[in-house]
């Protein structure tokens, strides 16, 4: 289609006075949005504004209350993810949908609409998945991956249908920078050839980068459009907050004790596509902050298993907190000396979708008051709830809304804030900030630096390396299982630590 033709063709994609409303929320409130031909649009919002929502209108997923949908020039009732399917629209969400006793191939069947002989659709994955630089084994069971693993996966399985409109929420949350920018020259490659991309994400520099407009939302509404290419950072985080961007407070602080040690950790790994612990030895004091930075799948996992109680270290000695060696000790045990802990997976392992969030905050907090002889304290345990929804600015319909009914952002919100309020001793924390958006990951972040102030060993993995330089004291790096030597946040840049990220250790 030639360039004047393209202009004259009625959007690929026409929304009209959407609404979506909810028992205790306004997700969506008369929204408009076009998206052209070969368009990478970028829809912009905090935690909560209504983003998600409409993605899974479009999808079929949700049906809106109110409102017109127009593909390519005609009014369409978008019924079911087939029909979208159907029609060209595919979508990447930001919640992973897959079965994780499956393999890789057996996920990928069912989301396809027709019918594929099991040897050709392996070699379908091996060779999309390797042209568009995000290498997925077809045999893999998906229980063994890593987060950025199944970020592949979900990408994969939507670009081999070939979509007309394919939509994105979050795709880089859990991706290196290299895979990112092997992305983003697909996601350009698709739009050359015509495709639409709608593009959710809260790295505005990114949005700067790849987009061609954005609509911003604030509320469920509609606050405003722009060409990122013409707006700053910190313009774009303007429009979607309505303040000015918050900034964290980092200033020198002097270490205490040492209250988490891992000394000569090798640990074997059961699972064939894992990674094995090689002699791992860490230091984290009370009052400072170690991060960790490497690609998803070079043994975070394995590490944070083995650091939560979830694995048993070989031996109890090699693991110490507070001075107390704890390497068969399980959760419940470790948690009793003081660690708190927020995993990478936010549904399933860092809270119970179904549940409240009074009774998810009664999961790990059973012990301050909200149990008392065997029986459930509701009002206690619902204060508590409040008090962290308070506190972090948590958008939900109170402490009786299911955890499943919250944006991946407030929900991390929520989880970050449950941890943060025991008052640990220890705090481990794996991708704070995945999903979430720039306002709310200031104030994560300021949160973790608020508790290294007071004396908390903080421990974070993160994929995401200003992420680390922002919070941390001290910055190592985990590949292939070997932990690097650590070194002060101060005296590192991005480019040690992206040599690092390739296991040469060795290199100045």
């Amino acid at each position: 289609m030639s360039a004047a033709a393209a202009r004259a063709a009625p959007p690929r994609l026409e929304l009209r006075g959407i609404s979506k409303r909810y028992p205790t929320v306004v997700a969506n409130d008369g929204i408009d949005l076009a998206v052209g031909a070969g368009e990478i649009h970028a829809l912009l919002g905090e935690n909560g504004a209504g983003k998600s929502t409409l993605m899974k209108i479009v999808y079929g997923v949700t049906r809106p209350d109110a409102g017109t949908i127009k593909w390519e020039g005609a009014e369409v009732d978008i019924a079911s993810p087939a029909e979208a399917r159907r029609l060209g629209i595919g979508m990447v969400f930001q919640h992973f949908s897959l079965f994780e006793t499956l393999t890789v191939a057996e996920n990928i069947t069912l989301a396809l609409d027709e019918r594929t002989p099991p040897a050709v659709l392996a070699a379908r994955i091996r060779e999309v998945s390797q042209r568009y630089g995000l290498p997925v084994d077809p045999h893999r069971l998906v229980h063994s991956m890593s987060v950025g693993e199944r970020q592949r996966v979900e990408i994969v399985r939507c670009l081999l249908q070939a979509p007309k409109l394919l939509i994105m929420d979050e795709p880089t949350s859990v991706l290196t920078p290299q895979a990112v920018t092997r992305l983003f020259e697909t996601l350009r490659r698709l739009a050359a050839e015509g495709c639409s991309i709608l593009y959710i994400s809260h790295k505005l520099d990114e949005i700067r980068a790849l987009c061609d407009r954005a609509t911003v939302l604030r509320g469920g509404k509609v606050t405003g459009t722009a060409i990122p290419a013409e707006e700053t950072a910190d313009s774009l985080a303007r429009m979607m907050i309505g303040t000015e961007l918050p900034e964290c407070r980092h200033v020198a602080h002097e270490p205490a004790e040492v209250r988490l040690q891992i000394d000569g950790l090798t640990l074997n790994t059961y699972d064939p596509f894992g990674t094995s612990l090689k002699d791992v030895n860490l230091e984290v004091h009370g009052g400072e902050i170690v991060g960790i930075a490497g690609v998803s799948g070079n043994g975070q996992k394995e590490l944070l298993a083995v650091l939560s109680g979830e694995t048993p270290a070989p031996d109890p000695n090699r693991i110490r907190l507070c001075g107390i060696a704890v390497g068969h000790d399980n959760p419940a045990q470790r948690r009793l000396l003081g660690l708190t802990f927020v995993p990478e997976e936010r549904l399933g392992r860092g809270a119970v979708p179904p549940l409240s969030l009074a009774h998810n905050a009664l999961l790990t907090g059973a012990r301050r008051g909200m149990v008392r002889h065997g029986l459930i304290q509701g009002g206690v345990t619902r204060a508590y709830a409040s008090s962290v929804i308070e506190r972090f600015s948590v958008k939900c319909g109170g402490d009786r809304a299911a955890a499943a009914s919250l944006s991946g952002g407030n929900l991390q919100k929520f989880i970050v804030g449950r941890e943060t309020l025991l008052e640990p001793k220890v705090m481990i924390v794996a991708q704070p900030t995945w999903g979430v958006d720039v306002g709310a990951s200031m104030l994560i972040r300021q949160a973790l630096i608020d508790l290294r102030d007071r004396g908390v060993a903080v421990l974070v993995i993160s994929e995401e390396l200003d992420e680390l330089f922002m919070i941390s004291d001290r910055i190592g790096v985990l590949a292939e299982g070997r932990l690097s030597p650590l070194r002060a946040a101060a005296d590192s840049n991005v480019e040690q630590i992206g040599i690092w990220m390739s296991g040469r250790f060795d290199a100045a």
